[in-house]
């Protein structure tokens, strides 16, 4: 056994731990809250607490498998190439000095802490649990520096980037003659493979110091995003949905609303937009959709003699649609970042989203009518025995609508309903995953929760230093000169977030710019619950903006097919569906009608 093989399986057990604790602690309030008060003392501290266990062993877990969110171009070189090998290098040696930088900057805030003398309801100081940053984040460096070279002259040349940050870190007096060229190196280091939350942590205490102010600052807003209320919702639904997609829900969801359209004109294409819609509401907009179901769903379109351009484009199309409906990730994401209640943009992104579904479902209907394919007779025993074995799946969705719009559960009891529903579904009821497999699958949901978390902590940073620098007050006073119309505003809006939302990954995109977006929308009258509607919508539509929408590359290599031709195909979807974008961001009725109608607005 290798010395790296227990600190792997502590790194699995710790995930483990954490997400069990943070779903049992919110079942025992929810529960217990009716049957006299039964309840945990403390229990909203120590799942903050678990939260940021959870975020930083999770880092840790993205670190070594390559999960953290980047929007690298260095796969354009070719691999083994000189070009690929130095963009490795600058990215790893750029990811690790900043990563140690804040490793230092973590330690001052647990030094801070240990003198204020604050200790958690079970008497243990909180600095201890505090602890787990610098630790965390010490072996994130560390793993960075392997990944610069395969010898040792490259990770020589990692260690050499940690010290020239920390002099630079030393002598203050040269930071604002060096700022400008600091940025821009980190800019480059972030375009060539770079984690997305080291270029946003190095820009925030680059700018700190430049201001004179301690480094610190970026780690102590950590504890500004984890006393958010619904933060802990984030692992919880993240891990339902990684638990749904190993199962086999996928098929049994297939079959579902193959048992119910089948039988109409286009019928497999709203069965294919349907089941990608609801599959994308387990999963957020990760992409897994087209992973999943692709092969399972591309096929069929074909035996039903639909176009493969078409079957390709719808396939691609599909694969974002659901982003607005619960229990989906970027919505409870969003109502962190901008402070909303959860609730209030589930039910105002039910009708777009419902809306945007149909407008896909209906150019499958129109194509349904031109060709002569083999329509599928429809059967009420086959369509009692397709709900009956989708049950448990359809239930998820349901479950958390009814648990917190019904009062009975807050949105991370509900999501820690949810979490444990699926483990229910996927290992006692339908025992698609094993047991022993399970810790897998919450690892894999803690990899991209340490990459989401770390992202928003960091973000959380820069994102002070540019309220304490008036950044979105110069931008409102730019926007008030130059853009006098709300339409002309939510035009250019559209066009922002469509070229950013195909460029950028969809947490990215709304850490980076929501608190940019929202303070320009307020002076033209734009209600904060439309703008998270219009926003989402628009980051739909990115999925599929060519020439870099994420969904295309997914497309492109599950397919087979090159790139330029799939622009081709999904070229009539986008069309259809940034017409669907501007209705609901010019119809604002669309996203507040049904707050309006249950008296939340």
């Amino acid at each position: 056994m290798t010395i790296a093989t227990p600190a792997r399986l502590l790194e699995r057990w710790l995930l483990v731990l954490a997400i069990a604790l943070a779903t049992l602690l919110p079942l025992v309030e929810a529960i217990g809250r009716p049957l006299g008060g039964i309840h945990i003392p403390g229990s909203a501290i120590y799942v903050q607490q678990v939260t940021m266990w959870l975020a930083f062993v999770g880092g840790v877990v993205a670190t070594r498998h390559g999960k953290h969110l980047t929007i690298s171009t260095a796969e354009l070189f070719g691999e083994g190439s000189r070009m690929r090998a130095f963009a490795r290098l600058l990215a790893n040696s750029v990811a690790a000095s900043v990563v140690a930088a804040l490793v230092w900057a973590s330690i001052q805030l647990v030094r801070a802490d240990r003198e204020m003398g604050d200790v958690l309801p079970n008497g243990i100081p909180q600095w201890v649990s505090e602890c787990i940053m610098p630790i965390a984040l010490g072996l994130m460096a560390i793993r960075f520096i392997s990944m610069a070279g395969e010898s040792w002259k490259g990770r020589a040349i990692a260690v050499a980037a940690i010290v020239a940050t920390f002099v630079l870190g030393l002598v203050p007096q040269y930071v604002p003659a060096l700022a400008w060229p600091v940025a821009i190196f980190l800019v480059v280091a972030g375009l060539w493979g770079a984690p997305v939350f080291v270029v946003m942590g190095g820009l925030a205490m680059l700018l700190f110091l430049r201001q004179g102010s301690p480094i610190g600052a970026v780690s102590a807003e950590i504890y500004r995003l984890i006393a958010s209320p619904t933060l802990p919702a984030i692992p919880l639904l993240t891990a339902a949905g990684y638990i749904l997609a190993e199962a086999k829900s996928s098929a049994r969801l297939v079959r579902f609303f193959q048992a119910l359209f089948g039988s109409l004109p286009g019928g497999i294409a709203v069965m294919v937009a349907a089941v990608c819609a609801l599959f994308t509401t387990f999963t957020g907009g990760s992409g897994v959709t087209i992973i999943a179901l692709g092969g399972l769903v591309y096929p069929m379109l074909l035996k039903a003699k639909y176009p493969e351009g078409f079957s390709l484009g719808l396939v691609t199309a599909s694969g974002s649609l659901g982003l607005l409906l619960p229990p989906s990730l970027p919505v409870i994401l969003y109502s962190v970042v901008a402070q909303l209640p959860a609730d209030n943009l589930y039910l105002a992104g039910l009708v777009p989203g419902l809306f945007m579904i149909v407008l896909v479902a209906a150019y499958g209907i129109h194509v349904g009518f031109h060709i002569e394919g083999e329509r599928l007779p429809f059967s009420i025993k086959e369509a009692r025995g397709a709900i009956w074995a989708a049950k448990w799946e359809l239930s998820l969705p349901l479950l958390v609508i009814a648990l917190f719009a019904s009062g009975f559960a807050t949105i991370v009891e509900a999501a820690a309903a949810a979490c444990a529903w699926a483990v229910i579904i996927a290992c006692v009821i339908t025992r698609d995953i094993r047991w022993r497999d399970l810790p897998e699958v919450l690892v894999k949901a803690g990899a991209l929760v340490g990459a989401v978390m770390i992202l928003l902590s960091v973000a959380m940073g820069l994102t002070s230093y540019l309220v304490d620098a008036q950044i979105p007050d110069a931008l409102l006073a730019w926007v008030q000169t130059h853009l006098h119309s709300k339409i002309v505003f939510l035009l250019a809006l559209n066009v922002i977030l469509l070229v950013l939302g195909s460029v950028l990954e969809i947490y990215s995109a709304i850490i980076i710019l929501v608190p940019l977006v929202v303070p320009m929308a307020a002076p033209f009258g734009i209600d904060p619950i439309h703008l998270a509607i219009v926003f989402l919508a628009n980051l739909e539509l990115g999925f599929l903006f060519p020439p870099v929408g994420l969904n295309l590359f997914l497309a492109s290599a599950r397919f087979g097919v090159p790139l330029p031709r799939l622009y081709r195909h999904v070229m009539p979807f986008l069309v259809i569906r940034a017409a669907g974008v501007l209705l609901i961001t010019y119809v604002p009725v669309m996203s507040l009608g049904l707050l309006d109608l249950l008296g939340k607005r």
